[in-house]
């Protein structure tokens, strides 16, 4: 029996140039304007989505990689997305608005406070996709970067810091009684005097406690650590697996078992498996695109790896594509889920770089589970499939872009609403009440 899941969507290119490389440029948004998202965000809103998360690099790369990330715009320019928010918040009556935020790039009491003013004129509707990448480093300061777990360990003091401050108005401090004249007891307020290994700063905050809960905390950590991390601390966990039932089991028991570890119940996590479908208008037209895809020319193979010398701060233009990947071409502060991707189950030090090119040009079918490529209807399935294994939602990744939107979304909604599995309507109370909903 098909079940509610949660749906959102990831503007996988950040606030960058939407439409730029494809023929939908010509209709003339202007990406730096904020109309093209808000056009994109009242359709998702109207599609019944729970949220958009907006990704983002606040750096271009290494010296190495500059060029290679600009040059397309594959991996900048971006501009930052928690201004963007409003916007969004202003265009939409119930649409969740997820921007990413990387602790070494603001302090706790100054993040506190923006995100508190936020929450509150979103109405709570803010989330915080809290990333650990530790490339931006030396844009904050000359300290060198910190290694993986450290990362997280200095996120989690960030955000414990985060909820220190927001909760330093105790219950009855906000007093607001126009009779008396009284607004707030300063005697319920906590100082606050933090001093932990990576943050020192004393409350308590200068911003009003929060009604309906604080701002969702949204992460998209795969390894080890950052499953931790989530465990510990989030609302929805960005899910990357392969989609079969094993798999999403699997990833699902190890998110529930951290929370666990940390004194947190399973259902305190959405877990949002990300999806980039190729929906098309036939079986036939699928088949066609899925055998074009398995014979990629060296052409399309160093378009591939132009994109992925972005997503892995790694040139990987000038390999050889007959030779293994390189000793040692990641460095530390690379993303391992997305190494992951690249290199799959082969063996990196025989595998040549065309075998890790061509498997991610090579593309399969919905309907076989191979892939990614078909119907919108045959797509339905295989979210009604991950409902049936225990799924909460999925996300749809892609430009926010009207055009990008409309192409994935015409012919899904009305068919997953048809089948009981996307929302028709909000529930009040902010995002937090609309993810507890089912």
């Amino acid at each position: 029996m098909s079940r509610l899941q949660h749906f959102g969507w990831f503007l996988a290119r950040g606030f960058g140039p939407h439409g730029w490389g494809h023929p939908y440029l010509d209709w003339d948004w202007r990406w730096t304007a904020p109309e093209l998202y808000r056009q994109s965000a009242r359709e998702l809103e109207r599609a019944g989505f729970d949220f958009v998360l907006i990704e983002d690099a606040p750096s271009l790369g290494s010296a190495d990689t500059i060029d290679l990330r600009v040059r397309h715009a594959f991996g900048g320019p971006k501009h930052d997305p928690l201004l963007l928010a409003p916007y969004l918040f202003q265009a939409t009556q119930h649409l969740g608005v997820i921007p990413t935020v990387n602790p070494a790039g603001t302090l706790p009491y100054t993040a506190a406070r923006q995100f508190a003013t936020l929450q509150h004129l979103s109405d709570h509707r803010l989330g915080l996709n809290v990333v650990t990448d530790t490339g931006s480093a030396r844009h904050f300061g000359d300290a060198p970067p910190l290694g993986h777990d450290a990362a997280y360990d200095r996120a989690e003091e960030w955000l414990g810091a985060l909820r220190a401050l927001w909760r330093s108005w105790q219950d009855g401090a906000l007093v607001a009684d126009p009779v008396s004249g009284v607004y707030a007891d300063g005697r319920r307020l906590d100082a606050v005097h933090h001093r932990g290994e990576y943050y020192a700063f004393d409350g308590p905050l200068n911003a009003l406690p929060f009604e309906r809960g604080e701002p969702v905390i949204a992460s998209p950590g795969g390894s080890g650590r950052g499953l931790a991390f989530a465990g510990a601390n989030s609302d929805i966990q960005l899910a990357l697996a392969p989609l079969t039932e094993a798999s999403v089991r699997d990833y699902r028991a190890r998110i529930h078992r951290a929370a666990a570890e940390r004194g947190r119940a399973a259902s305190d996590i959405r877990i949002l498996f990300a999806i980039q479908p190729v929906l098309v208008a036939s079986a036939e037209e699928a088949d066609r695109i899925v055998a074009a895809s398995a014979h990629p020319d060296d052409a399309a193979l160093r378009e591939i790896a132009r994109r992925q010398s972005s997503d892995l701060e790694t040139d990987l233009t000038a390999l050889d594509l007959e030779a293994p990947l390189p000793a040692g071409i990641f460095g530390e502060h690379v993303s391992q889920g997305s190494i992951r991707r690249l290199v799959g189950d082969r063996d990196v030090a025989t595998a040549p770089v065309r075998a890790h090119l061509t498997a991610l040009s090579t593309l399969g079918r919905i309907s076989d589970r191979s892939g990614l490529v078909g119907t919108a209807d045959e797509f339905a399935d295989l979210v009604e499939e991950l409902g049936e294994w225990g799924n909460d939602g999925v996300l749809l990744w892609g430009d926010l872009h009207p055009v990008t939107v409309h192409r994935m979304l015409d012919e899904l909604v009305p068919i997953l609403r048809r089948r009981g599995i996307l929302r028709r309507e909000f529930v009040p109370g902010g995002l937090h009440a609309n993810l507890r909903a089912f």
